[in-house]
């Protein structure tokens, strides 16, 4: 039997079991893999930490070619700080046009971390028997292909294996003659794990030449059952800190424990006003704006999560009791304390009454919750507990004065976004995806993540939809990221789908 037909053979038995669809194109996309791998292998082989410049642009290098010999016009538009990478290509003067949002940067990696010698080079992993990864020949991607190898390296799940994706289904497309559905306009952010402080600078000044009808996020991982997903809004973010004060210095605790307040305590209470034992936050308003109707519960209850293992992953016996499943926590702005700290720092313990104790929260944000409003309802909150709420460290009156004393520092943050999941641009992806792949996507209401463009969604006012096509696992942002090849020939197969699907 010839190494093609076994992956053929072997593709066809691994869809078969997951009831999609047959299709011709999944034979291009197969017959195309040991190149496509290759082609990904050399991309996350190029370092992409957004702080390296010249590493930056020699990604740019790298793709540019593959997106002109494609016949997109590619810009680089100036920013306060890297360029904006912006390919365009206009099939149709009449028909709409789709911006397309994928970013070019991943995260800093310390090699040390991780089990291969360089997260920029990339490693071809097998799962053995006893359910460790080891390191394959690059050279069996020549041979039968399991589906469930994984490329680890840096940046190969997010986001380059979606932009791998998205140039190898405008590849095949072109190489059968079959025209794109609509113009596309395609970015590629070189600073999204950074904040996307240059793309965002940009907003106002390129805000024709951004203009679309629709735009399609390619960020993220998919559904855990690894079948197509579209995801129609994120939470967002605000953050605060805020600080209680004991004495004016650390006291030895034989001299004044007992004595002196400890910080410490204050700060337990403090915060455990704010959420009861269920989990449930105790603050005034939190959670006001929030309705599950009837018909949000079956769109939740329609994601096919399993409870039980998330709870077994988590290794956690009883969940947080805002939501009654994973699906519908999302839906409620979140009140987490992520970190907490007092003025001793070094090595070892020491037996001193702090003078301090700093506690640093931040809250998701839903489409209903504003970021400067619930952190104001914070601040109600510590205020109606007796506080003084200062911006700045207290004087020696003020500690004299009043028993009660908080510093106070906060940031709104990013607002959340979400799409009608009835509107047009979402119900064109479902079908075309439904049609292609024999059964419906998985339509996600909320995922829990932040996306940083969140204010180019507003500002552009363009109806925004995610497409994750990573796997879940692929430990995005820590150390062994991963991608599933059989991720790799999916998306490639959803990124065909979106671009040729009927929007007019």
């Amino acid at each position: 039997m010839t190494p093609f037909r076994s992956i053929v053979l072997l593709f066809l038995l691994f869809s078969a079991t997951t009831g999609r669809a047959q299709n011709n194109w999944e034979q291009l996309v197969l017959k195309e893999l040991p190149s496509v791998l290759d082609k990904h292998r050399n991309f996350v082989a190029i370092p992409n930490v957004a702080a390296n410049e010249p590493d930056m642009f020699k990604n740019i290098a790298f793709i540019q070619p593959a997106f002109e010999n494609l016949g997109f016009k590619v810009s680089l538009l100036p920013t306060t700080t890297l360029p904006v990478f912006l390919a365009e290509k206009e099939v149709d003067n009449k028909a709409p046009t789709v911006l397309f949002y994928l970013h070019l940067d991943g995260q800093p990696a310390n090699s040390n971390n991780w089990d291969q010698e360089d997260a920029f080079v990339p490693v071809l992993k097998k799962q053995n028997e006893n359910g460790a990864w080891e390191a394959i020949d690059w050279n069996s991607v020549n041979q039968t292909i399991d589906m469930d190898w994984r490329i680890f390296g840096r940046a190969a799940a997010d986001d380059k294996g979606p932009i791998t994706m998205m140039l190898t289904a405008m590849q095949l497309l072109k190489n059968e003659n079959i025209a794109l559905g609509y113009n596309i306009k395609i970015i590629l952010d070189l600073q999204e794990e950074a904040g996307s402080e240059g793309f965002l600078s940009t907003l106002e000044k390129y805000k024709n030449t951004y203009q679309a009808d629709y735009m399609i996020i390619m960020d993220g991982p998919a559904h855990p059952s690894n079948q197509p997903t579209l995801t129609f809004g994120c939470r967002g973010i605000a953050t605060c800190s805020f600080t209680v004060y004991g004495a004016a210095l650390p006291q030895h605790s034989g001299h004044y424990g007992n004595y002196a307040p400890n910080p410490i305590f204050v700060m337990s209470h403090l915060l455990a006003s704010m959420k009861n034992e269920a989990g449930r936050v105790q603050i005034a308003g939190f959670y006001d704006g929030i309705a599950i109707t009837p018909e949000i519960k079956a769109i939740l209850e329609s994601v096919p999560d399993n409870e039980d293992d998330i709870r077994k992953n988590l290794g956690i016996s009883v969940q947080d009791a805002v939501g009654t499943g994973y699906q519908e926590s999302l839906q409620y702005p979140s009140l987490n304390v992520r970190h907490i700290e007092t003025s001793w720092k070094g090595p070892g313990l020491k037996t001193v009454i702090p003078e301090l104790v700093t506690a640093h929260l931040d809250v998701r944000l839903v489409a209903e919750t504003d970021g400067a409003k619930q952190i104001q309802k914070i601040k109600d909150h510590i205020q109606k507990q007796g506080y003084l709420i200062l911006d700045r460290a207290p004087t020696d009156a003020e500690r004299l004065q009043y028993r009660k004393i908080v510093k106070f520092n906060s940031n709104a943050g990013v607002n959340a976004f979400r799409t009608d999941m009835q509107a047009p641009l979402g119900q064109k992806m479902a079908g075309a995806l439904e049609a292609y792949f024999g059964e419906k996507p998985v339509a996600i209401r909320t995922m829990g993540g932040t996306v940083p463009i969140v204010p180019a969604i507003n500002t552009l006012g363009i109806p925004a939809v995610i497409v994750p096509m990573v796997n879940m696992d692929n430990n995005q942002h820590n150390p062994n990221e991963n991608l599933r090849i059989g991720n790799m020939v999916q998306g490639i197969q959803i990124c065909m789908v979106l671009l040729t699907m009927e929007l007019k």
